[in-house]
């Protein structure tokens, strides 16, 4: 069993390991509050994760070195996340009057039911949901498969970098635990509304879409700001590296805005269009009450804008720091800046007060 759903009463560091860095954050909570402790975000040597996949352990590992020393965190225990594609969940009924140790066993006897890989090859967990709705003598049980490889990996460079990997997450749960931060941003009843948190990340751009306060859809597709590096690079005849610093500092030449920024705006409007309309062809919905944009992307300029006079929805740039207060080591304008992209180890954090 992996530690998808344990509690932890120790702090835990959220750690989002993605295609071109690792972030870092530290919480801690006092009269229902939030703090953050400790925040940095190291990039990653190219190619040491490709498409949600670690491919170099030791690269990993330096870098959370790295992230370790550069936000002075002090504790050890870390929560990692891995990526929804990578997870297979099942809601199944059990008898209510199982312990957590006959279940367990239950579903380790009955587990080649529900995962289509080799047992000896998958990571398994599961959560208690509530009674069940059809059979109050059951209960619904969240049921979680991960392959073992996508888990070791994480754990293999947790530990080169020296941490204790304690929990290993979902990607989109972490997400929706970081949501709860944003509540308050949109209005009055926010639990009564259906979200789409879209995460543009350098490769990757994740559809979420909450309703009824669960998760009830997600999606991955191969799309990201690294696509706007690319053609920095190739344009304005720049290094990878020099590419990415101009798209954060500026200074590229006047062109820039139309030339570049502008169809990339237009391709990431385009992306968000297409996902929303997978998702209202394979659900009842055909509507969403609010667009949360996060990641790394959802930083440009007149995006969030662009997309609400585009479909006429309201549309948020994440923030899930608002309502938090900082350490005096935090810087307050960099946290600011990197926000969207810290929405997952922010959900990652936020399991040490489960």
């Amino acid at each position: 069993m992996f530690g998808l759903f344990q509690n932890k009463p120790n702090v835990v560091i959220g750690l989002d390991i993605s295609s071109t860095s690792v972030k870092l954050l530290e919480l801690s909570r006092s009269n229902g509050r939030y703090r953050v402790e400790a925040y940095a975000v190291e990039p990653l040597p190219p190619n040491a994760v490709v498409e949600k996949n670690i491919s170099d352990v030791e690269g990993v590992g330096e870098a959370v070195k790295r992230v370790i020393s550069r936000s002075k965190c002090s504790a050890k225990g870390a929560a990692v996340a891995v990526a929804g594609s990578a997870v297979i969940t099942k809601t199944i009924e059990m008898d209510s009057v199982l312990t957590d140790e006959e279940m367990e066993n239950q579903i380790t006897v009955e587990a080649d039911q529900y995962i289509p890989y080799p047992l000896d090859e998958v990571a398994l967990d599961f959560e208690v949901q509530g009674l069940s709705e059809r059979n109050p003598e059951q209960v619904e049980v969240l049921l979680a498969a991960c392959r073992k490889e996508n888990v070791e990996m994480r754990e293999a460079a947790l530990q080169l970098g020296g941490l204790k990997p304690l929990i290993v997450d979902i990607e989109a749960h972490a997400m929706k635990r970081a949501f709860e931060q944003l509540k308050p941003q949109l209005g009055a009843n926010p639990e009564d509304l259906v979200v789409a948190i879209i995460d543009i990340g350098a490769t990757m751009t994740t559809l979420s879409v909450l309703a009824d306060e669960r998760s009830i859809y997600t999606r991955e597709q191969l799309f990201g700001g690294k696509q706007l590096t690319e053609e920095i690079q190739r344009r304005y005849s720049l290094s990878f590296e020099e590419a990415g610093l101009a798209k954060k500092q500026g200074g590229l030449p006047d062109d820039y805005e139309e030339e570049v920024l502008q169809p990339f705006k237009e391709a990431v409007l385009q992306q968000v269009t297409r996902s929303l309309q997978f998702f209202f062809s394979s659900s009842q919905y055909d509507d969403v009450d609010y667009i949360v944009l996060a990641g790394g992307t959802a930083s440009i300029e007149g995006l969030a804008e662009m997309i609400e006079a585009k479909l006429g929805t309201p549309t948020i740039i994440a923030n899930p720091f608002v309502d938090m207060s900082l350490s005096n080591r935090v810087d307050a304008d960099a946290l600011a800046n990197d926000a969207p992209a810290m929405m997952i180890s922010c959900g990652l954090a936020m399991r040490s007060f489960d």
